[in-house]
């Protein structure tokens, strides 16, 4: 009998991306004479992409930027994060040993983010993680991204399993949302990038370690 697919996302579930961005962010911030933005206070922003951290990161300088402009800046923010997608980001604790146990257990791992899938990829590789995975699937992947349940049930695909018994782990209210329509039980975890608390979207289950994965998982496979 196959195991079920585990789905995953990955800013925020399971890499923490935020010092890696956040650092890109404050780049593009000092070069245009701006103080850099407050960590604390841009790590909520990561769930909503380059362009919203940059209007934030301007607009909490006092110089907030046009569209046309922040669209020219997303481009600069990709070309500074993707030459340095892995100086400080790592894997969330308990990670590596989560995903070695599920995969020596036979189930199919798949990552479904709305990060461009080569962005995702080159993260991974750097990271040494990409043995786990047998598809990554990025917000330019297919024709629909999250919260499109046409995304997640994408990756379910790639991976050759079955939605039947295939459950999401994600951080955000989109990984909620996509994953409820694509009729996928949804297990999130509460140290991500969610603006709110993740509670508020009423996953399936919410777990706040890496250590509480396993256990959490088991109890959705009987």
């Amino acid at each position: 009998m196959n195991k079920p697919a585990i789905i995953f996302d990955l800013d925020g579930t399971l890499v923490d991306t935020a010092p890696d961005l956040i650092h890109t962010l404050n780049h593009l911030l000092v070069l245009e004479d701006c103080p850099p933005a407050p960590h604390a206070q841009m790590r909520a922003m990561i769930s909503l992409g380059a362009k919203a951290m940059l209007k934030k990161g301007f607009e909490l300088a006092d110089k907030a930027k046009n569209s046309k402009q922040l669209d020219e800046l997303t481009q600069q923010f990709i070309t500074h994060y993707s030459e340095n997608i892995a100086v400080y980001s790592r894997p969330f604790p308990g990670v590596i040993k989560a995903l070695d146990t599920l995969k020596n257990n036979g189930h199919p791992l798949g990552i479904c983010t709305n990060k461009t899938e080569a962005l995702s990829k080159q993260l991974i590789n750097a990271l040494v993680m990409e043995d786990f995975f047998g598809a990554i699937i990025g917000v330019d992947t297919l024709d629909v991204k999250k919260p499109d349940p046409g995304h997640i049930l994408g990756t379910i695909k790639a991976l050759g399993a079955s939605p039947q018994t295939a459950i999401m782990v994600g951080d955000s209210e989109t990984d909620i949302v996509a994953a409820k329509a694509a009729n996928i039980p949804v297990i999130a975890v509460d140290f991500g990038y969610s603006i709110d608390p993740i509670a508020n979207f009423a996953p399936d289950a919410i777990i706040s370690t890496h250590e509480d994965l396993l256990l959490t998982l088991s109890s959705f496979f009987s």
